[in-house]
Formats: structure tokens, C-alpha cells, sequence
């Protein structure tokens, strides 16, 4: 069924808001005003905003090396994320996490883990902790399609399926693991088609088309409710950007770029939406301002936080005593 009008509204300001932070905090990086690198999360919002849209604030993502979309999308404050890049105590790490790691456990969203796969078998952890609790709680692991082929992967899904846990993959397959192609690491067309191997239903999807990604979300997280296990949705989608800031992307073809962002998800919803019969009014442009205003607010939150000290090296860090 398609969404009521007032509900995809709200899903396209949620992706514009991500891509937006993703703009500002480009910007801000070339500025030298954000330490370390970044991975980009422009041109796959569709799919963190899909999937996150069908979850309860007590159910939890887990996020990959490119995790601002992910959180952004399960609610976590720009304020306390932009912190976090610019080394802020007020940060949702306090400063310490940087970008590939940013969260916060109180909207669900785990620190994002950045060795690829690595928060996989977390994701399945999370859901064996809702199975013994006897919550209906569900766990999303996020992941590339380079994560696919690690260890990791197939034995969280593995575990999974075998102990049927309320957790869905979600395969962002945007065609490149840093600069390797798809076709020259899968032998497979699509790694949905692995799923079956491991007992769980998978399904490959419009990873641009954020209506398609809540459909197939919603039914794999009502699979998981219902204590019918996991399954592997593989979203089909395109990073507009290098794998991270030192990337320059030499090995794409133009005509490859051009065609994906021809299917840029927030003018395919954009689009949609104009063919709407409104029922609630939808101005893009009133949305670019609301937008740019939560943005400017966290930067300014951010840039007025004080910065870690010598002293708060050692907060919040376990280690045994003599």
C-alpha cells in the first residue's frame, strides 16, 4: 500500500536533513573545522530512512563505517552527532568516537563499529537479549555489500537463522567496496541469493526508492516481532561520493554516475510527491529552510562545546587494577 501523503513528507525531510548534515560536514572538513576523515552517507538515505522508519525507539540499528545516515535516521540529535565529528566533549561519544563511531544507546542507535562486518554478530546479540528477555524488541545490522564476504557476516547470520532471532540485514550494495567493483568479488548476481543458504528469507530491493525500502522493512521486522527470524533485505543504491574523503572516485564510470543519480532517492520522492493529490501541502523550499536551521543550530551547539581535556582521556575507559 502506498504511504499516506503526510508519511512520505516526513520520510523525504528526513532524508533531506541527512543529506544536508552530509553537505555541511563536507564542507566543514575542507574548512579544517572536522578532524580525521569521512564516509559520506549521500545518495543511499533511502534506505537508512526506509528501514529505520518501520522501528520502535526501543529496537536498535547498528551502523557501519559510514553511520551518520544510520543514525540520523533512528533519531539521534545532529547536535550531539556534529559534536562528536568536531572532537566536543558534548559529542555522543564525548568526543573520543569520532565519525565512524557515532550513536547514542538512548534512541536505539549503538556507537557504529568501524571494521567492516564487525557489528553484525553484535546486531544478533542484541536480538538473543530480546529472545531471552521475551521483548519483541528487533535488532538492524546494517552492512556493505563488501561486508558480504567476511567472516563475520556469515556466522552472524548463520547464528541468526539457527536460533531464529529478531534481526534484519540489511545489505546496502552501492556496487563498490572502496574501489572493487561487485561483479569481480560476488560469483552470485545479487547477495540476497545467499540467504537461502542459511535458511532465511531474502529479498533484493529499490535501495532508492524510499517507499520500497519501508515495505520490505515492514514486513521483516514484523517476521522478527512475531518470532519467525531474521531475513536479508539487500538494498540496491549508489554512493554520490568517493568511499571517503580521499577518494576521487577515478574508477566509475560517468555514465554510470550520471544514470544512478538520474535515480537520486530524494528527487524520486520529490517527484512522487508532486503527483500527489495533496492533502498536506509540500514546499520543498519551506523544508530547505527548517533543514538548514537544525543544521546551523548544531554546528553552533558544537562549536560552543568546550574541548576534552588531558583529564578526560581516562573517563569511561575500563581497565583492570592492580
Amino acid at each position: 500500500m502506498p504511504l499516506a501523503q503526510a508519511e512520505l513528507v516526513g520520510l523525504y525531510r528526513r532524508m533531506l536533513l541527512i543529506r544536508r548534515f552530509e553537505e555541511r560536514c563536507n564542507a566543514l572538513f575542507l574548512q579544517g573545522r572536522i578532524p580525521s576523515t569521512l564516509h559520506l552517507y549521500i545518495g543511499q538515505e533511502a534506505v537508512a530512512v526506509g528501514a529505520c522508519s518501520v522501528l520502535r525507539r526501543d529496537d536498535w540499528v547498528f551502523g557501519t563505517h559510514r553511520p551518520h545516515g544510520h543514525a540520523l535516521a533512528k533519531g539521534v540529535s545532529p547536535r550531539i552527532i556534529m559534536a562528536e565529528l568536531m572532537a566536543k566533549v558534548t559529542g555522543c561519544c564525548r568526543g573520543k568516537g569520532g565519525s565512524m563511531h557515532v550513536g547514542d544507546v538512548r534512541e536505539g542507535a549503538f556507537p557504529a563499529i568501524a571494521i567492516v562486518g564487525a557489528g553484525l554478530p553484535i546486531a544478533a546479540g542484541a536480538a538473543l537479549s530480546a529472545k531471552m528477555r521475551g521483548t519483541d524488541q528487533v535488532a538492524i545490522g546494517f552492512h556493505g555489500e563488501g561486508a558480504a564476504n567476511e567472516g563475520d557476516w556469515h556466522e552472524a547470520l548463520n547464528m541468526a537463522a539457527v536460533w531464529r532471532l529478531p534481526v534484519v540485514y540489511v545489505c546496502e550494495n552501492n556496487l563498490y567496496g572502496a574501489s572493487t567493483h561487485f561483479s569481480k568479488a560476488f560469483a552470485v548476481a545479487h547477495v540476497a541469493d545467499r540467504a537461502s543458504a542459511y535458511g532465511m528469507p531474502g529479498e533484493v530491493v529499490d535501495g532508492n526508492d524510499v517507499e520500497a525500502v519501508h515495505d520490505a522493512a515492514e514486513r521483516a521486522v514484523a517476521r522478527a516481532r512475531l518470532g519467525e527470524g531474521p531475513t536479508l533485505l539487500e538494498c540496491l543504491t549508489y554512493r554520490q561520493c568517493g568511499h571517503s574523503r580521499s577518494d576521487a572516485c577515478n574508477y566509475r564510470p560517468d555514465e554510470e554516475e550520471a544514470s544512478w543519480k538520474d535515480r537520486d532517492p530524494l528527487k524520486v520522492t520529490a517527484d512522487r510527491l508532486s503527483t500527489c493529490v495533496p492533502s498536506v501541502p509540500f514546499v520543498p523550499s519551506d523544508l530547505e529552510t527548517d533543514v538548514a536551521a537544525e543544521i546551523d543550530d548544531a554546528v553552533a551547539f558544537a562549536e560552543s562545546s568546550p574541548d576534552p581535556t588531558p583529564d578526560d582521556l581516562l573517563r569511561h575507559v575500563f581497565w583492570e587494577g592492580d
